[in-house]
């Protein structure tokens, strides 16, 4: 709503002030700041330059422009991804710690309202909704954004060019629009351990996942093919460009607010949810034969891992940000089991194709000696409050399925970038100001 004449529907917004006006009150923008919606004004409007928009303007509505943009003295974050699980989690972190969040991705939280202070649904496999997204006022750059997902998204084969054609085309995107914004100080990367070379990876007891063993490369799917591509793409860029980059590999991330559905759902909500749907006396499959080993970290954990590489001054490694407690699936679904406290049987399907590397667990020496800090809680801890969720999102799927799910989505954008337009829709914010 305008906040000059209440019920006009709102067709712009300052990205400086905050404020929401319509097209009869356009100069409520009185900040002097340059942002994406005067840039837009000064396009359609055929305004030379900032200094005739303002003239324009004050002699509308007598507004006394300062000769000076006022300072934005909050540090400003855009976290790209933040309509995923992690990126969901970073946003709300980042808003604790007191920054400014711009939060962005090709969709809408599924399962929980943004916190962020701005939300834009765009396309960044789009360069142009890149330079949009990462403008003039961003201080640092949170890049989680990827085509990704759980074992029977990735390792299929099916979606092999998808993965790496469309999360290629984000980063060298944010690439190349962070060398062109003078005032972004640091870009964070969400790498993977999917990196990792398999044959380090065939041992179930001795996995070596430890930063210097990524080469020679040889990962076990394209998704790691990917990440590998993009941590150097990243590198290059700060070795060329002087572009200030922090690159962590990420251990099997779980919690709550994810995809526990569909195929996307990494093991541990994957887990919850056979174990939620599960009738007393019953079964619970697993794929192989549940010998295989992995480490889960908690998403807390994740989030706080990389605020403090974020942090640092001078280290941007690549580091491992993963739990260093490992455990075979099949002990992983007998400890969702007695979480529930269900009369359940494991049953290991051997005649499946075996998906991903024998073992995997996060090496956890460089996190320790470079930021004086590694992961330490309990799977434990972090499974219990995770099958809660996922069992209440199990329940309230059967729940509609009986009575009829009309939808409904969870969030509202400021705006909608649509791929290969400039074009900004916005729509109802979830702000009241």
């Amino acid at each position: 709503m305008c906040e000059r004449c209440g019920p006009t529907p709102c067709l712009r917004h300052c990205p400086c002030t905050l404020r929401y006006t319509c097209l009869d009150h356009r100069p409520d923008y009185n900040c002097g700041t340059v942002g994406m919606e005067q840039r837009e004004a000064m396009e359609r409007e055929g305004w030379e330059d900032v200094a005739a928009m303002q003239a324009v303007l004050a002699s509308k509505a007598s507004v006394n422009w300062p000769e000076k943009s006022v300072p934005i003295m909050t540090m400003r974050a855009v976290v790209l991804g933040a309509g995923g699980f992690i990126g969901g989690h970073l946003v709300s972190r980042l808003k604790r710690d007191g920054l400014w969040v711009r939060g962005v991705d090709i969709r809408r939280h599924q399962h929980a309202r943004t916190e962020a202070d701005e939300y834009i649904v765009a396309d960044l496999r789009d360069a142009a909704a890149v330079q949009l997204v990462i403008d003039d006022s961003i201080d640092e750059v949170y890049q989680l954004a990827a085509d990704m997902g759980g074992a029977a998204f990735v390792f299929t084969g099916e979606n092999d060019a998808a993965i790496m054609h469309n999360s290629c085309m984000i980063n060298l995107n944010v690439c190349e629009t962070c060398i062109h914004r003078s005032r972004v100080k640091k870009v964070f990367y969400s790498s993977s351990a999917c990196m990792y070379p398999e044959h380090n990876q065939l041992d179930p007891l001795r996995p070596n996942c430890a930063e210097d063993s990524a080469y020679p490369a040889n990962p076990d799917s394209e998704y790691g093919w990917e990440k590998l591509f993009s941590e150097r793409l990243y590198l290059a860029y700060h070795r060329n460009h002087g572009l200030d980059v922090r690159i962590a590999r990420f251990h099997n991330i779980f919690g709550t607010l994810g995809e526990w559905d569909g195929g996307r759902e990494k093991a541990p909500a994957a887990m919850c949810r056979k174990v939620a749907q599960a009738l007393p006396g019953g079964t619970v499959e697993v794929w192989g034969d549940g010998q295989q080993t992995r480490s889960f970290l908690h998403v807390d954990e994740c989030v706080e891992g990389v605020c403090r590489l974020m942090a640092s001054e001078t280290f941007r490694g690549p580091v491992n940000i993963g739990s260093d407690e490992m455990v075979s699936i099949n002990q992983l679904a007998q400890m969702v089991i007695d979480i529930a406290g269900k009369d359940l049987t494991v049953v290991n399907l051997p005649a499946v194709q075996q998906i991903g590397v024998r073992g995997r667990n996060s090496d956890n020496e460089v996190i320790q000696r470079e930021l004086g800090w590694r992961p330490s809680a309990a799977l434990r801890d972090g499974l219990v409050p995770t099958y809660r969720w996922v069992l209440a999102q199990v329940e309230k799927d059967q729940k509609y399925q009986l009575v009829g799910n009309q939808g409904g989505d969870p969030a509202n954008a400021d705006f909608v970038i649509r791929r290969g337009s400039e074009d900004a829709v916005q729509s109802h914010s979830k702000r009241t100001l």
